[in-house]
């Protein structure tokens, strides 16, 4: 049985739909035809959803996963309310600096969830995109996917956390190595680094995803919960300080002058001049 869940967006405006069927609550990013580009919008839909699983008894594991050739390809540029504004360098960087400490919660209300969380990774799977995939428990992705974190190459810091959540899983040489280059690496790479745990076929991605979901919801919830807490308590006990430098850094580099230059090049396609201003 699926319970597609209303969810009060409003028509039209959905980025992320959410099912909930035998014990699983399916959440799939639902904008194919922009890769599934991510705005602030996709964020408050995330946390409403997530927040709507954590009280539901009757959800076991989280299948998180997207429509389209495409897991998601980072910002939506092209988003309403992309750009925050102020009267000043200053408060446009107070503002930038709520505004992420906003996207960290939210995101931590999807990571923090009590019930397991996979991933199922196909495409491009690249900026937020990978940094919300890291969110997951457990990441399975197809032979075609891609993975980056490409910020530094448009003159702006890694914002949700994803670098540090990349020095966790494989270590903070790979982190620095891909946050600082920018490079994409391939689902193989990905596996070899500890960053997914499978690697199939894209055509078995679905199937082989929802199987593992099934698997762990079949499991004793309390247990299964516990040991999730117990484990992320371990992995991510520095993660909230080193969060809070996170958004400061993002909110610096999102105000300034390489940031547009970054983001101007990339449109221009063009090779970035950047000064450090």
């Amino acid at each position: 049985m699926i319970d597609t869940v209303s969810n009060g967006i409003g028509e039209g405006e959905e980025r992320i739909r959410l099912e909930v069927e035998d014990g699983l609550a399916l959440l799939t990013l639902c904008r194919p035809d922009q890769l599934n580009g991510w705005s602030w919008e996709s964020t408050r839909q995330l946390g409403l959803l997530a927040d709507r699983i954590r009280f539901d008894p009757s959800v076991r594991a989280v299948l998180l996963r997207a429509e389209g050739r495409a897991f998601c390809a980072g910002i939506d540029v092209s988003a309403p309310g992309g750009a925050i504004t102020g009267e000043s360098a200053a408060e446009r960087t107070r503002n930038y600096y709520e505004g992420i400490r906003w996207v960290h919660e939210r995101f931590a209300v999807l990571s923090r969830l009590p019930q397991p969380v996979i991933a199922a990774v196909q495409g491009y799977c690249l900026g937020f995109g990978f940094e919300l995939a890291l969110m997951a428990d457990i990441r399975i992705a197809a032979e075609d996917a891609v993975f980056a974190l490409p910020e530094a190459r448009l003159g702006v810091a890694v914002d949700a956390g994803g670098d540090l959540r990349i020095a966790r899983e494989a270590g903070a040489g790979w982190a620095k190595f891909l946050a600082l280059t920018g490079r994409r690496i391939d689902s193989a790479t990905a596996e070899r680094l500890h960053l997914v745990q499978l690697v199939v076929p894209g055509a078995d991605l679905d199937a082989t995803a929802r199987a593992l979901a099934a698997e762990i919801a079949a499991n004793a919830p309390l247990a299964v919960q516990g040991i999730k807490r117990a484990v992320d308590s371990y992995a991510d006990a520095a993660l909230p300080a080193a969060l809070d430098k996170v958004a400061m850094t993002a909110a610096l580099t999102l105000t300034s002058e390489d940031s547009r230059e970054g983001y101007g090049a990339k449109a221009a396609r063009r090779e970035p001049r950047f000064r450090g201003a």
